[in-house]
């Protein structure tokens, strides 16, 4: 009976901790989605020579991303571990890499990406506020 009690009480106080753990950044929709944002028009700006990326857009909306993380209780060195991760980069290029496809842009045919890119300005979209034709 005491093992039971102290059984239950030791997870009645790791309970609380359980509780407080924060989700993966991955799993925070509102610095997931911007940052997928950002490195799809990077990836647009790489391979369309007619389009460039609008840097200091881009610059002001990673320090908005890291500033609402810190807000949300991540610290800067989990913020860095997130983004450096080699699986979490992996995860994101192959995120990009369905959503171009599914978008009809080919890496074989550069143009495809032009196109995109061009449709994204068009609809000032997350990614089209983050391009600029030149």
């Amino acid at each position: 009976m005491r093992t039971l009690i102290a059984t239950c009480a030791t997870c009645l106080m790791v309970l609380p901790s359980i509780a407080a753990a924060k989700p993966s950044l991955r799993d925070v929709q509102e610095i997931e989605d911007p940052l997928f944002a950002v490195a799809l028009a990077k990836e647009v700006s790489d391979h369309c020579d007619s389009i460039s990326a609008r840097y200091f857009k881009g610059l002001t909306e990673l320090r908005r991303l890291r500033a609402r993380a810190n807000a949300l209780g991540y610290t800067d060195s989990e913020i860095r571990a997130y983004i450096g991760s080699d699986t979490e980069k992996a995860r994101m290029r192959a995120k990009g890499e369905r959503f171009l496809a599914q978008n009809g842009v080919s890496y074989e045919k550069t143009e495809t990406f032009c196109a995109f890119g061009r449709a994204e300005i068009k609809k000032n979209s997350a990614i089209g506020v983050l391009l600029r034709a030149k």
